[in-house]
C-alpha cells in the first residue's frame, strides 16, 4: 500500500492518547520483519533508519532507504519511514531526497544554546519541504561512542519548563524526552518516571517520544502511553531476537553455510518481537486479525 507519513500516524495517536511504535531498521530482514509484525496485528508502525545504520551501510542512505521503502510499499500494513538520530546536517537533506517525510535531529550532545540553534535551523529547512522534525532534550544515554548514563541520574531527566521553552524556540514537531529509559538495554528492567511523563504531556504542545524502549517492561510501556507518550522507539529488542535465533540455529547446525537457512528464523523471531511490542503498546491482549487493505 502507499506509504503513510509519520505525522499522519503520530498526530491522531496523540489526540486519542494512544501510541505508535517505531522500529529501527538495520538490514533488509529488519524491515521485512516489522512489516510482517504490523500485518499480523493490523496495526501501523514506523520503520526508522538511524545515522549509525547508514554508517554501517557505507555512509550512503540511498540503498538501505530504497530497500526499506520497497518493503513498506509492498506491505498491506500502514507503514511510515523515518530517519533517526541524525547528527550530520547533510543527512537530513539526503533523507528528503530519498523520500523520507520525517527525521529526528539529534543535537543533544551540544550545549543547550548550540542545540537550540542547530535544531531550529534543521526545523526551518525541513518545514519548508514538508518534513516532520523530532528532536531530543535531556540525555537518554546508551548510544554508541558515549559512556552509559544511569537512567536514574539527575542529568537523565527532561525538565518540563525547559522542554516547553525548547519546543517554542525550535519549532520541533515532537520531542524525545529522558524519563528513565536508556538506549541499548538488553534486559527489560527500566523504571520510568510516569509523573514526569504526565507533567511533560501537560507542558508541551507536541507529541512525546520514548527512546530506549527495548529495556522497558510491558506494563511500564502501557503506563507510559497512559501518562502521555505517543511514539515508542524499539531497536535493541529486534537485534536481541535476531542474534539469538542465529546463534541457536548455528549451534544446532554448525555445518550450515547458506545464510538463508538461519536468516529465515532470525527474521521470524524479529517479526514475533515486533508484533508483541505493537500489541503491548496498543493495549491489546493478543494480536488482532491481519488487515488486508486500506490505511
Amino acid at each position: 500500500m502507499p506509504l503513510v507519513s509519520t505525522a499522519g500516524l503520530v498526530a491522531p495517536a496523540r489526540a486519542a492518547r494512544r501510541a505508535v511504535v517505531a522500529f529501527n531498521v538495520i538490514t533488509l530482514e529488519h524491515a521485512e520483519a516489522v512489516a510482517a509484525g504490523a500485518e499480523r496485528t493490523g496495526l501501523p508502525a514506523i520503520l526508522q533508519i538511524s545515522e549509525n545504520a547508514v554508517r554501517f551501510h557505507g555512509g550512503d542512505l540511498s540503498a538501505v532507504a530504497a530497500a526499506t521503502t520497497a518493503v513498506a510499499r509492498a506491505s498491506t500494513a500502514p507503514l511510515a519511514l523515518h530517519l533517526d538520530h541524525v547528527v550530520t546536517p547533510g543527512l537530513v537533506h539526503a533523507a528528503h531526497a530519498a523520500g523520507f517525510g520525517s527525521v529526528m535531529v539529534d543535537a543533544s550532545r551540544l550545549d543547550h544554546g548550540d542545540n537550540v540553534k542547530a535544531t531550529a535551523e534543521a526545523v526551518r529547512w525541513g518545514h519548508t519541504r514538508g518534513m516532520w522534525v523530532e528532536a531530543e532534550l535531556g540525555r537518554v544515554g546508551g548510544k554508541d561512542g558515549e559512556p552509559p548514563l544511569d537512567a536514574h541520574a539527575p542529568g537523565a531527566r527532561t525538565d518540563p519548563a525547559e522542554a516547553a521553552a525548547y519546543v517554542a524556540e525550535t519549532g520541533v514537531d515532537a520531542l524525545a524526552v529522558a524519563v528513565g529509559s536508556v538506549h541499548a538495554m538488553t534486559e527489560r528492567t527500566a523504571a520510568l518516571d510516569h509523573g514526569l511523563i504526565a507533567a511533560l504531556r501537560e507542558a508541551l504542545p507536541v507529541p512525546l517520544v520514548l527512546h530506549g524502549s527495548s529495556g522497558v517492561p510491558d506494563e511500564e510501556l502501557r503506563a507510559a502511553v497512559r501518562a502521555g507518550m505517543t511514539k515508542i522507539n524499539v531497536g535493541t529488542a529486534l537485534n536481541t531476537a535476531y542474534t539469538a535465533a542465529i546463534r541457536a540455529f548455528l549451534a544446532a547446525h554448525p555445518e550450515t553455510v547458506d545464510p538463508r537457512r538461519y536468516l529465515a528464523g532470525a527474521r521470524e523471531a524479529m517479526a514475533e518481537t515486533a508484533a508483541r511490542f505493537l500489541t503491548v503498546v496498543a493495549g491489546e491482549g493478543r494480536p488482532a486479525r491481519p488487515r488486508t487493505g486500506g490505511a
